[in-house]
């Protein structure tokens, strides 16, 4: 016969996790090198993108500031008005000193900045004012106004390209005009309009100097690699900033950068930033290297994981087939099956070896172990009752002393109901019908002491009564709830009984004092200190006749009271 070939388990276990190991490696680290270098690109891009949005909203406020200005004057009624009069003399004067010149003035305190404002005027029976200092840049100390009548510009080339046409609906345009660009200054232009007659009365220019409108405009705030320039309607660059070693020209290396677009909508102009395709490069070899030493050291360290692993499950493989081998009469029930010639196999013929044996085994201690536990509780049970009969022959006596024949007829009744019930001719089992009578019977003799000071509400579902039980599972949890739970005041308990799948469940709730966690841990432990060995005792019998899964829980809480849980399976 050929012989098989033998591989050890250790050598099957570790083959093909190594083979499932490289593969995962490799195609974890693909997709987080891809991954993480898409979120690198991304990242960049909204944090720059965000940026520009906050340097947008900066132009954009500085800019709206200035258009309120040019608003204010341009929808001044007063003042449009008095510019409709061309009377000489004391009319022009009071025009001039009365309405012009506080206007002009109280918007030039509206704003922190230097501004110039200049009035251009169709009116010409108002006098000029303004000053002749042309050497330097005025916005740089102060602010100020000045006017001028519009006769002196209609011949410049920027006021017929831009503020003569009629169309323009009182709309500022900003351009760099007269000496704006020597001085490093920019203007918002606009028509200055007789609002009721429909046509113009002058230009209303406000000047602001470049840096304080665009100073926000700075490569640093997105990084010293970048460039920003903000550039007009037909692309010409209005205000640059790169770092010094960039080209002059963003515009003309942009092939080889990512460029992001704000558009600032109120001066029709473009916020553009240009970050070079080279920082991402850079980036991405170094999330390649790290990837790849991480892939490595995790092939590396779950490699020996590996190994390790299944040296310690051979390891202990061969232990159990040992001891097997050694004990197999011992106390195991299991049976498995397996083919093949390796460790496992030989685990499968030790344990079917031992099966006949341990069925015998088995049986015979669960037959003594049952008996004994029986022996048991029947004992503690023995020692319950002759201590509740005495306390309710004592309450007879009472009331045959007091004369009261009804109630002393009423208890008699209960307690031989009660006793009735308890030795249900010397069986364990008993329906859940009888044993809520049980339960009744005695909550009707405890009445008789308690009187108005016990409430006891019923929620029994008819659908249950039929079903067997273990006797003696409900008496007890009341019984604790007069001599733990009660307070001396009124006492509630209610009783439910319900059917909840193939389990049928009693509740036993109170208002009583309730308990804190550990001693509703010291009454379920089994090896607990000697209180609530009524709760234990039923929960052990429950578990002795329907298995692990059945029993009592407790659920409570100091100050608010007590739900004792029984949970039994549904058997006829």
């Amino acid at each position: 016969m050929r012989r098989r070939l033998n591989i050890p388990y250790g050598y099957k276990l570790v083959l093909p996790y190594v083979v499932c190991l490289l593969l995962a490696v490799v195609t974890v680290g693909m997709f987080a090198y891809s991954h993480s270098v898409n979120s690198l690109k991304q990242k960049t891009r909204e944090n720059i993108q965000g940026t520009l949005g906050q340097i947008r909203d900066n132009i954009t406020y500085r800019t709206d500031n200035i258009e309120r200005i040019s608003n204010t004057l341009y929808y001044n009624f007063n003042l449009q008005s008095a510019l409709r009069r061309y009377d000489q003399g004391w009319y022009s004067y009071e025009t001039m000193t009365k309405t012009l010149m506080p206007a002009l003035e109280n918007l030039l305190n509206y704003t922190a900045s230097n501004v110039g404002l200049a009035l251009y005027l169709e009116n010409e029976s108002i006098p000029e004012l303004y000053y002749s200092d042309y050497g330097t840049n005025p916005l740089l100390t102060t602010k100020r106004y000045e006017i001028f009548h519009l006769q002196r510009i209609r011949d410049e080339a920027w006021y017929r390209e831009f503020v003569l046409p009629e169309d323009s609906g009182g709309k500022g345009i900003w351009r760099q005009v007269l000496r704006d660009e020597a001085n490093g200054n920019i203007s918002l232009l606009r028509r200055m309009d007789d609002i009721q007659k429909q046509r113009g009365i002058g230009l209303i220019r406000v000047t602001v100097q470049m840096r304080d409108l665009l100073d926000s405009v700075d490569y640093r705030k997105i990084g010293g690699y970048a460039s920003l320039a903000v550039t007009d309607g037909s692309g010409r660059i209005i205000l640059e900033s790169s770092p010094e070693d960039a080209a002059a020209d963003p515009v003309r290396t942009s092939g080889n950068r990512l460029q992001l677009v704000e558009p600032l909508d109120s001066t029709g102009w473009l916020l553009q930033a240009y970050i070079p395709n080279s920082l991402f490069d850079e980036s991405a070899g170094e999330v390649r290297r790290m990837t790849l030493l991480v892939c490595l050291i995790s092939a590396l360290v779950l490699a020996i994981l590996g190994v390790s692993v299944s040296s310690y499950f051979t390891r202990r493989i061969q232990k159990i087939v040992g001891s097997l081998n050694a004990f197999h009469d011992g106390d195991f029930h299991k049976r498995i099956k397996y083919k093949g010639n390796d460790e496992l196999a030989q685990i499968a013929v030790a344990f079917n070896r031992m099966g006949s044996s341990i069925e015998e085994l088995i049986h015979k201690n669960y037959v003594a172990d049952l008996q004994k536990k029986e022996a048991e509780l029947e004992s503690l049970q023995a020692q319950i009752n002759p201590h509740f009969l005495y306390n309710t022959l004592s309450s007879i006596s009472r009331l045959a002393q007091f004369g009261d024949i009804p109630k002393l007829h009423t208890l008699v009744q209960e307690l031989a109901k009660f006793y009735r019930l308890s030795l249900n001719r010397g069986g364990i089992m008993t329906s859940v019908g009888k044993e809520i009578e049980h339960a009744k019977a005695y909550i009707a003799i405890q009445g008789i002491k308690y009187g108005e000071r016990l409430l006891v509400y019923y929620d029994i579902d008819p659908g249950v009564l039929e079903y067997t039980t273990v006797k003696l599972i409900l008496q007890p949890m009341i019984e604790n709830v007069l001599e733990h739970a009660w307070f001396g005041g009124t006492i509630g308990i209610r009783l439910v009984a319900e059917k909840q799948g193939e389990k049928i469940v009693f509740k036993v709730i109170d208002n009583g004092i309730g308990m804190n966690p550990d001693t509703v841990r010291q009454i379920l432990a089994p090896d607990g200190a000697r209180i609530g060995y009524g709760i234990r005792n039923v929960d052990s019998r429950i578990k002795l006749h329907g298995g692990s899964e059945y029993g009592v829980i407790i659920a409570s809480r100091t100050g608010i009271g007590t739900c004792v849980q029984i949970t039994i399976p549904c058997r006829l």
